[in-house]
């Protein structure tokens, strides 16, 4: 129980920084790469980083705040491509290498991090 309020509390804490960059970046690369989204979620998740509904709205975990600049830029990237290509098929795929060429070793990094979500 005491490690729930702990984690709530940190969400609490930095929901909203993690919202004011995240948005930031969303919007920046959405009208660089042409996406268009429907609302923007900032969630205390214990197992994704992100996720995308069909209806066009984008939820993230406020613990991508932590990491590293082109890691966030990636989650937000694989979320916004969903947008396009709502499955992980070659063409989307194709499309997040488009935008982040580099995309394969980020992953890798990522995965590193996934202790970080507990």
């Amino acid at each position: 129980m005491k490690i729930f309020r702990s984690n709530r509390k940190r969400y609490l804490k930095h929901r909203e920084e993690a919202r004011a960059l995240i948005t930031e970046r969303i919007e920046h690369l959405s009208s660089v790469h042409g996406f268009q989204y429907n609302r923007v979620a900032i969630r205390n998740q214990k197992t994704r980083w992100g996720s995308c509904s069909t209806k066009g709205n984008l939820n993230f975990n406020y613990k991508i705040f932590f990491l590293l600049p082109e890691m966030r830029d990636y989650i937000i990237v694989h979320e916004l491509c969903h947008l396009k290509e709502f499955n992980h098929s070659s063409k989307f795929w194709a499309l997040v290498e488009e935008i982040t060429p580099n995309y394969r070793e980020i992953r890798k990094e990522i995965k590193k991090k996934r202790l970080f979500l507990l």
